[in-house]
């Protein structure tokens, strides 16, 4: 079964190519691109949507066909087009799903939608197996924060999510303080190395809170709080740039770790996945594990360049909805507000 996957939900726009057995739930990757808009839209310090939607119309339509030859695959031999259907930019979302109806009305192939959090929290399957029914997993990102359990495909359970800022909201806003290009989470964990993240002594949100949620605008006014009271950014040479760097990153972290681990032990799901953009950071990764082995809880990460938007996770999603005996559904809609509880 070849299933094409497409991803048009935010800022990146991609293509891939997924072949499975629906008879044993194997398969491989055959092919897949993602073509990012970072540095178009850097000089506005985000995402602008506008501009989101054009980018993926422009890149889209011929990044379909060279997936499709470097595959050496026909259009005849697709048999599934999975998309993205939400939740996103309304317009950029519409460029996806707008070709992949038309694609499926042309060659006669049917259309799954995928909700882009599913594609995050299944993405690890791309590198291996999923882990054992139930687990947690931490979808961590610039729009998103939450703790879901995972009872199977489709059966999924919020069970802790942040009050405020995403994490990866909280990295690009506290690097705009520090006068850190877009987007931010890259950048302070570069910045990070060789900090001292004690220094300027940052809060950890909710750390002790007796219940699975997340904050992260306090930390972000701790910082602006930290750098105004220093006498601002220029005042800081650049060990107290990489101090700064280094707290933020480490608050952020140590919260993020210390909670998921919490979720897995409460909810007698001792298997951890992280996944979304946030889920690259490295001493994200390091901390996790160290922490995670200590309590006994297995941790399934994607490779780093599955855990940023991509297609091949959405379209990896659509073929693990077929092969627990799901078909494409005759009506649905792209969906900007799409919850991931069922």
């Amino acid at each position: 079964m070849i299933i094409v996957g497409i991803e048009t939900s935010c800022d990146e726009t991609a293509v891939a190519i997924y072949e499975g057995d629906v008879a044993t739930g194997k398969g491989e990757l055959l092919a897949e691109q993602v073509a990012s808009q970072i540095e178009t839209h850097a000089r506005f310090g985000g995402v602008v949507p506008e501009v989101a939607s054009r980018e993926h119309l422009l890149a889209l339509p011929p990044m379909v066909e060279s997936v499709l030859a470097e595959a050496s695959l026909p259009w005849s031999r697709v048999d599934y087009i999975a998309v993205t259907a939400g939740p996103g930019l309304m317009g950029a979302l519409l460029v996806g799903t707008s070709y992949a109806r038309a694609a499926g009305l042309v060659h006669n192939i049917p259309v799954l939608p995928v909700h882009h959090m599913e594609g995050h929290l299944l993405a690890p399957g791309l590198a291996g197996a999923l882990p054992e029914f139930p687990f947690i997993t931490l979808l961590v990102s610039g729009g998103h924060t939450m703790l879901v359990r995972v009872d199977g495909i489709g059966s999924y359970s919020v069970i802790g999510e942040t009050v405020d800022d995403a994490a990866g909201e909280c990295f690009d806003k506290s690097a705009r303080l520090l006068g850190l290009p877009y987007p931010g989470g890259p950048e302070v964990a570069l910045l990070a190395k060789g900090g001292d993240r004690k220094r300027f002594g940052l809060p950890r949100p909710m750390l002790n809170r007796d219940n699975l949620d997340f904050s992260f605008s306090g930390l972000k006014t701790a910082v602006m709080y930290a750098v105004k009271n220093a006498g601002g950014i220029e005042s800081f040479d650049l060990q107290a740039m990489k101090d700064m760097a280094a707290g933020i990153e480490g608050s952020i972290c140590e919260v993020l770790v210390k909670k998921s681990v919490r979720a897995c032990l409460r909810e007698d799901a001792p298997r951890l996945v992280i996944a979304g953009g946030v889920a690259a950071n490295q001493t994200l990764r390091s901390m996790l594990f160290k922490l995670a082995e200590s309590k006994g809880v297995e941790v399934h990460l994607p490779h780093p360049k599955h855990c940023t938007d991509n297609a091949a996770m959405i379209a990896y999603a659509g073929f693990q909805h077929l092969f627990a005996g799901r078909n494409a559904p005759e009506e649905w809609d792209a969906t900007p507000r799409w919850t991931l509880q069922t």
